[in-house]
């Protein structure tokens, strides 16, 4: 539902193609992706996100707050809780995420070297 408003230009579902066809050609490579909170989402969105992920191979997530660079792009709809990304966290662990990097302050590359022995560590 937000996908075409954050994203313009790209296409969800070919997105989720790109990173299963990655990993069935690279299996021995960790995958990851990011969703970024608070711009109108419901927590029901963030769990099917999560859930089209992991159906895909993703291997590793981080979730962290929408801020609004600038003036020309969205605007943060709100802030969310910490107590909501601790919920993403524990989702993710138990879909089997290899890691689940969830916060506030949280960013695509955040600890990614982290997130990589990690996910490394669950493959072998």
């Amino acid at each position: 539902r937000l996908y075409p408003r954050a994203r313009p230009g790209s296409d969800y579902t070919w997105s989720l193609k790109l990173l299963k066809l990655f990993k069935e050609r690279r299996p021995d490579l960790p995958t990851k992706s990011g969703i970024m909170v608070g711009l109108g989402e419901t927590t029901e969105e963030v769990e099917r996100v999560l859930l089209d992920l992991r159906n895909h191979k993703v291997d590793m997530v981080t979730i962290g707050q929408y801020l609004q660079p600038s003036l020309s792009h969205l605007p943060v709809d709100r802030y969310v809780h910490p107590d909501e990304f601790d919920y993403y966290s524990q989702l993710g662990e138990r879909m089997g995420f290899a890691n689940v990097a969830s916060g506030p302050l949280v960013r695509s590359s955040y600890h990614a070297d982290q997130q990589n022995n990690n996910a490394n560590s669950n493959n072998n």
